[in-house]
């Protein structure tokens, strides 16, 4: 039986990506055959293939081959660095959640387990109307929170935790993330977290390990979400 998993983030640059693809290793190690998806990406950059997002990019390096096409990973590519709703609004494109759809359904026909990473927060909007969160919602994903462990994260993940909630999601589980190797009192944060947040913690990641290396640190966590 195929599983999948849609990333969330407690804000933008908190290391969503490092997070998934550390899980995709994690996964493959165990036996799964995987692979990531970025339904919609802002800051794409031209390449003589079309538009490309480096997110998007690590997420299909950390797949399972045979490789789908990129297309499959990122539906939806936008040039410049916004918002997705403000990068569409001024390349004149609309962003419908139907052939985002089609895209991941391929895919999880295709594999063990998809994770699906979002976009910045829990409630970017992506059109008018529909939200980053309507993903998770319309597609019944169980969500993985991303806590990018720094000054203000605890109002961030639990202001996120709690939109989750409201949402009618199941948040399935967190992962810290050490974007700030100098925060002040992580373990106390960490503890914090932990004894607040209404899911069990899956791991926290060490700054400046890469994807690869790090899947240890989650292995725990595959068992769990197997």
């Amino acid at each position: 039986m195929s599983a999948q998993w849609f990333i969330a983030g407690t804000d933008t640059g908190i290391g969503k990506t490092h997070a998934s693809c550390t899980l995709l290793h994690a996964f493959r190690e165990a036996g799964h055959r995987v692979c990531g998806m970025k339904p919609v990406a802002s800051g794409c950059l031209e390449t003589a293939d079309g538009l490309r997002n480096e997110d998007a990019l690590a997420l299909l390096a950390a797949s399972s081959a045979p490789l789908p096409p990129y297309e499959s990973i990122n539906p939806i590519a936008l040039r410049e660095p916004l918002s997705p709703h403000l990068a569409a609004l001024h390349e004149s494109k609309r962003i419908a959640l139907e052939p985002l759809r089609r895209a991941f359904d391929g895919l999880a026909a295709s594999y063990d387990t998809v994770v699906v990473e979002g976009v910045g927060g829990w409630l970017v909007p992506l059109a008018p109307g529909v939200f980053a969160s309507d993903i998770a919602k319309a597609w019944r994903l169980p969500v993985i929170l991303v806590v990018g462990l720094r000054l203000g994260c605890l109002n961030h993940a639990l202001l996120s935790a709690h939109a989750i909630a409201a949402d009618g999601c199941r948040l399935a589980g967190w992962i810290g993330n050490r974007i700030d190797p100098g925060m002040d009192a992580v373990d106390e944060n960490l503890t914090t977290l932990r004894e607040l947040l209404p899911a069990p913690c899956l791991g926290v990641l060490p700054h400046g390990v890469p994807p690869a290396q790090a899947s240890r640190v989650l292995g725990e966590a595959v068992a769990l979400l197997s």
